[in-house]
């Protein structure tokens, strides 16, 4: 008996970004911004609206080499202030121009990726790791999975992004599992009565697949202009 996957939603699971632009300290900036929508909640690893919880917007702004603001999280909020939006979201921030970034999709899943690799290296390595906030993240992933996600799905669909995202940076010549400072977020539907909820998206589940696959394609498109070198 053949099995019938459940169907899609034809409209994007996250429509494209906003691209903003902007000019601090004599430097002209970008960012990108992504409006969710209501009925949708996030889990990510972000300075601002970190965590799970519902949210109605991601931003990932581009900052400047050598940031050195100690006031991430008030940046990122007042950056999306000025664009407009409000309530409960997500903040990222890297020093890679955010306007290259990548995108992908599978099976409505969609993925959304900007890389710098500069600094990079193996997560595993001697030595302890420093104290206070990390500089900005290099490698930012947002992915959007249309379907609604339990607590430990939105958890295991975090493990299976990381690890697309170490796949691809190995497989396009990148001796390293990522930057110090990736980020990521994951965005899915909301649980609600009488709506299918699915409890795993783990590599071999029906979301996390495809999940997989999107990031996967999205960090390979991301990193295919860099250098590969060996990670430090």
């Amino acid at each position: 008996m053949t099995a019938v996957l459940p169907p899609y939603p034809a409209t994007p699971a996250l429509p494209a970004p906003r691209r903003l632009t902007r000019t601090e300290d004599g430097e002209r900036l970008h960012a990108l911004l992504w409006t969710a929508g209501p009925g949708r909640r996030t889990i990510s690893s972000a300075v601002l609206g970190g965590g799970i919880g519902p949210r109605a917007w991601i931003l990932n702004a581009q900052v400047a080499h050598g940031y050195r603001r100690t006031d991430p999280e008030r940046h990122l909020a007042s950056l999306a202030a000025d664009a407009g939006v409000h309530g409960p979201g997500v903040g990222l921030m890297t020093a890679a121009d955010v306007s290259a970034y990548a995108h992908a999709r599978d099976a409505g899943v969609e993925a959304f990726v900007t890389a710098g690799v500069d600094v990079r290296g193996w997560a595993a390595r001697p030595g302890e790791g420093a104290e206070g906030a990390p500089d900005p993240g290099t490698i930012n992933v947002v992915v959007a999975v249309p379907a609604a996600l339990t607590d430990a799905a939105l958890v295991n669909a975090v493990a299976t992004a990381t690890e697309a995202k170490v796949q691809a940076l190995v497989e396009s010549g990148y001796d390293c599992s990522g930057t110090p400072t990736d980020a990521v977020c994951v965005v899915a539907d909301a649980l609600a009565p009488h709506r299918e909820t699915h409890a795993f998206a783990g590599p071999r589940s029906l979301w996390g697949a495809r999940l997989a696959r999107a990031v996967h394609r999205a960090v390979r498109d991301a990193v295919r202009h860099e250098t590969p070198a060996p990670g430090y």
